[in-house]
């Protein structure tokens, strides 16, 4: 009688880490196809600028106040908009990380996302 590869090597954890590798499979793809939907915004200039970015650092608005456009300080309104873009990429990254922590428990997994 041929004897099981993983006799002796607890073969019934192995199935149960493979169940549980699997449940947390489908819920990273849920967790990705919420944050698609969730965005964050981030203002700068006290609000002359903001940019709203969604979950998975996908850029969908910017609103520019009308009286921070002037011709002979473009850079300004260059350095505004860096400012709020990069806020938001950075919320939405607390963002992801805070969501992704509540499937693995704060467990790192390097080059996930």
């Amino acid at each position: 009688m041929a004897k099981n590869k993983f006799s002796g090597m607890g073969g019934g954890n192995m199935n149960n880490m493979l169940r549980q590798a699997q449940k947390m499979q489908q819920q990273m793809e849920e967790m990705q196809t919420a944050l698609e939907q969730k965005t964050v915004e981030a203002s700068s200039g006290g609000g002359a600028v903001t940019v709203t970015v969604t979950g998975k650092k996908e850029l969908k608005a910017i609103k520019i106040s009308p009286d921070v456009i002037d011709a002979d300080d473009v850079e300004m309104l260059e350095d505004l908009l860096l400012v709020a873009v990069n806020d938001a990429l950075s919320k939405a990254e607390q963002m992801m990380s805070s969501e992704m922590g509540k499937i693995t428990g704060g467990l790192s997994i390097p080059g996930l996302f």
